[in-house]
């Protein structure tokens, strides 16, 4: 008997996703119950989330966070019924509504969150650096109108759809002045995700960032960070885990004591590092009242973990080289996870 086209087409993408989610020969990775995060994947970089989703089950994650869009129901089901299947968790990944109109898109997006079977999404204020991006205290004024109009658009629809938002400390806002932003809402829905290297370019310390900010977290971006001075302040650079500057396992301690349950998301950026030019005038231009001394305080701090060796820099590679070190530091920093900072 003849099949139609579309019983082909059906059946030929049913048998892809058969394969797709069929385990490889050889012996299982060991599960880590940290997962990854999109941001981990610069180089190679998966639009589709059940291909991400397999990705992170095939390296022994236990789950992702990623972008998700708005998908139709169909999508959805399928890839939470994966999820389920594998025991893997979802986090989503999405933009908070910058107006009205926009509060639509926020809506059908937070809609297809929910019913692939999440119930936390990281998001940000700031797309770029605070040091980089806001050139005076009135354009830090600006955002900080933005970023309280967009919360507060969110809020009416977290709170129907019983989603919680987790804003990252993106290098963009010092942890108390993102704590005052979250307390400000006063709802169980917003809170942090908490990026334990972020701040260290807003001269903040893990701990200082992590003491302030567990109280509201609700996701986590794990990382360690490489530093090193360089003429014009210091360089930061994601590094695998274990291998910088950061004492991870107290530190996830300390979250785990304000939250027990909250989740690991890995993200392990491979690029060159991040110069923050905290001796440069323009850096300061949209900071408003941090003392001089915090400053000599950081620059101490880098020079008490300065690396031993030069931070590493991945632009003279080619891409494929590029790409091999980037899946090598996410395996690193599972298999870290799974020996010093699972349960």
């Amino acid at each position: 008997m003849r099949c139609t086209r579309a019983e082909f087409l059906t059946g030929t993408a049913g048998g892809f996703l058969g394969l797709l989610f069929q385990d490889p020969p050889g012996p299982k990775p060991v599960r880590s119950r940290t997962g990854i995060g999109d941001h981990s994947y610069g180089f190679r970089r998966f639009g589709d989330p059940l291909a991400f989703l397999e990705h992170a089950r095939s390296l022994g994650a236990g789950g992702v966070q990623t972008a998700l869009g708005a998908r139709d129901d169909a999508f959805t089901d399928r890839l939470r019924a994966k999820a389920e299947e594998h025991g893997l968790y979802l986090e989503g990944s999405i933009a908070l509504p910058r107006n009205a109109a926009d509060v639509v898109r926020f809506a059908a997006e937070t809609r297809t969150l929910k019913r692939c079977g999440a119930s936390v999404f990281r998001t940000v204020l700031l797309g770029g650096r605070r040091y980089e991006v806001l050139e005076s205290p009135d354009a830090l004024r600006a955002f900080l109108d933005q970023a309280r109009q967009s919360v507060a658009l969110a809020r009416p629809v977290l709170e129907k759809a019983e989603v919680s938002a987790a804003i990252e400390n993106h290098k963009d806002l010092r942890a108390s002045e993102l704590l005052d932003l979250v307390k400000a809402q006063d709802s169980p829905f917003i809170g942090v995700c908490v990026d334990l290297g972020n701040n260290i370019a807003l001269l903040e310390t893990p701990e200082e960032t992590v003491r302030t900010l567990a109280p509201h977290a609700l996701s986590t971006h794990v990382k360690d960070m490489g530093v090193e001075e360089y003429p014009d302040g210091f360089l930061l650079s994601e590094v695998p885990l274990g291998t910088g500057s950061l004492d991870l396992p107290a530190l996830i301690a300390a979250l785990r004591r304000t939250r027990p349950g909250i989740r690991l998301n890995l993200e392990m950026m491979t690029r060159d590092p991040l110069k923050i030019p905290c001796l440069v005038p323009k850096y300061w231009a949209a900071f408003d009242g941090v003392p001089g001394d915090r400053l000599a305080a950081m620059l101490r701090w880098v020079r008490t973990n300065a690396a031993k060796a030069p931070l590493p820099r991945v632009s003279g590679l080619s891409r494929e080289d590029q790409g091999s070190r980037e899946e090598e530091n996410v395996k690193l920093c599972l298999q870290y996870s799974r020996q010093r900072l699972d349960e």
